[in-house]
């Protein structure tokens, strides 16, 4: 099976072309924090052309967030397009399932961390066993709380947000290390989950974890908060 998987969710655009064979075939990243609407479709060209065209593709993968509103939005409409003229399924992939995939596959017997921020103190969060369980389910909750729940255990901590979980579980006394910090993850294990997922069970509809960061004002603007 070959697969398209693309991400927009954080400071990133990505597309892969993966083989469930020949393993990945054509991938590309670039960094960037706005401007993904446009980076999106010219990159996502490039790497199918560089893997033999449009017609090879048998599914497309995309994450789902939690991550910018703005950015998932862009990913989604995409790759439902995509999957859509192409008559092939379409399927969602956490984005913090992605960023703990390489992480988990180390099998080293220690549980992942991931925290995205979600500013304001608080954390796109969610801890996972070592064999890739959900221990402390996807949420947004503050630096303070995400350290605690951590446990006593020596935990592996990855995202955009590591430092920031690093530093405060630090400070609560307990132990974890910094094994990624990357602006986004990575889009090959996007593709390998988007290989393994259900298309019944794994829709591509965005996860909010928390309303968004604007307020309506009176004149009818949107403030920033």
């Amino acid at each position: 099976m070959r697969i398209l998987a693309i991400d927009t969710a954080l400071e990133a655009c990505s597309a892969s072309v993966f083989d469930s064979d020949d393993g990945e075939i054509a991938s590309q990243t670039i960094l960037m924090a706005r401007g993904h609407a446009e980076a999106l479709i010219p990159l996502v060209q490039q790497v199918v052309e560089r893997s033999g065209g449009f017609s090879l593709i048998d599914r497309i993968a995309t994450t789902v967030g939690p991550g910018s509103f703005t950015g998932l939005r862009v990913a989604i409409s995409a790759a439902r397009a995509f999957a859509l003229a192409l008559r092939v399924p379409c399927v969602g992939i956490s984005t913090l399932a992605a960023i703990a995939a390489p992480h988990i596959d180390e099998n080293d017997g220690q549980h992942v961390a991931v925290a995205i921020d979600a500013r304001h103190g608080n954390v796109y969060f969610e801890l996972f066993s070592n064999r890739g369980r959900s221990i402390v389910e996807a949420s947004c909750i503050s630096l303070r709380e995400a350290a605690r729940v951590l446990g006593p255990a020596t935990v592996k901590m990855a995202g955009p947000a590591a430092p920031l979980l690093f530093n405060e579980a630090k400070s609560a006394g307990t132990a974890g290390i910094i094994v990624d910090s990357s602006p986004a993850p990575d889009i090959t294990w996007v593709a390998q989950l988007g290989l393994l997922a259900d298309p019944a069970d794994s829709p591509p509809r965005p996860t909010y974890l928390k309303p968004a960061d604007a307020t309506p004002q009176q004149n009818g603007q949107v403030a920033r908060q």
